[in-house]
């Protein structure tokens, strides 16, 4: 059996595994590949093993990452952000309802990758001629997701540490609500949902219960919180309205009669206490300091 590397294309990606062909790798070494994506550059993620059986067959390792290479990375990272300018400009030309997410070229610019997110289907063929016409080489348009859409972009968490998926998650595992009930947290969507809008991946980690029955469809979306405020909203409304009917409503009050009968009528104000006139309240005055003069003497 041939002697089998496993490289890693970014730092928190899967790991491929391809054939060494004879080449000298270690463990961190950087070396180019030919992938499916094309002829990229990675890194020695496992060392050298041997693999019992192979499901398809593997591509090989070229060689090591030399001088012309990193130079050819350096121009790579200039034409990625020219696409990506270029591209931004004729999605806003074209009206397209998607959100573009990141450019990657291989290593010898046979193939731009641009990735996007959208709500729904986007028909970008127009969007990929004019891409094509500027650039000259193969178009390829991948949409993603929005955890994966963190994952490229990066960030911070609201624990103010980078975010899990950038920094050592290779993979997204489905988080459910139940997770945040089971550790008995407050199900508020802004304190438990990441940058990404879904349940946080870190609500998986103290969770010890049963994974069999956990699925992404009880996940709760950033909008959702939008939803709810607003019932909240409503809800105020129609108390505050109920209120105001109540208070405009003529009261009744019951009083029984020398009969014994009751009848209806309607409710009076209390009587206020008659507050004294200006001469009671000056004579009094008097009266007082006339009394305060002889217990002085």
């Amino acid at each position: 059996m041939p002697d089998v590397v496993g490289i890693r294309f970014k730092r928190c990606g899967k790991i491929y595994n391809f054939e060494v062909d004879g080449i000298d790798v270690k463990h961190g070494d950087s070396v180019v590949v030919e992938s499916d994506f094309g002829i990229s550059i990675g890194r020695v993620a496992v060392e050298k093993h041997f693999v019992d059986s192979l499901t398809r067959e593997l591509k090989k390792v070229l060689r090591l990452v030399n001088e012309e290479d990193l130079k050819a990375v350096d121009e790579n990272k200039k034409l990625e952000k020219e696409a990506r300018d270029f591209c931004l400009e004729r999605i806003m030309a074209r009206g397209l309802q998607m959100k573009l997410a990141g450019v990657e070229a291989t290593l010898d610019r046979k193939r731009i990758v641009f990735y996007f997110t959208a709500d729904g289907r986007i028909d970008f063929r127009e969007l990929v001629k004019d891409l094509a016409a500027r650039f000259k080489t193969r178009i390829e348009m991948r949409q993603i997701g929005v955890r994966d859409e963190a994952k490229l972009i990066g960030g911070l968490g609201i624990c103010g540490r980078q975010l899990c998926c950038d920094t050592f998650l290779t993979s997204f595992e489905p988080v459910s609500i139940k997770m945040a009930k089971k550790q008995e947290l407050v199900l508020n969507v802004g304190k438990i949902s990441g940058l990404c809008g879904r349940l946080m991946c870190c609500l998986r980690y103290e969770y010890d219960g049963d994974m069999d029955g956990i699925s992404s469809d009880d996940e709760i979306l950033a909008e959702d919180e939008e939803a709810i405020s607003e019932k909240a909203e409503v809800g105020i409304s129609s108390v505050l309205s109920k209120l105001e009917q109540i208070d405009g409503a003529e009261e009744f009050i019951e009083a029984p009669t020398d009969e014994g009968e009751i009848v209806e009528g309607e409710k009076t104000e209390q009587s206020k206490p008659e507050q004294p006139r200006p001469e009671q309240a000056e004579q009094r005055h008097k009266k007082f300091w006339h009394k305060r003069r002889r217990f002085r003497r």
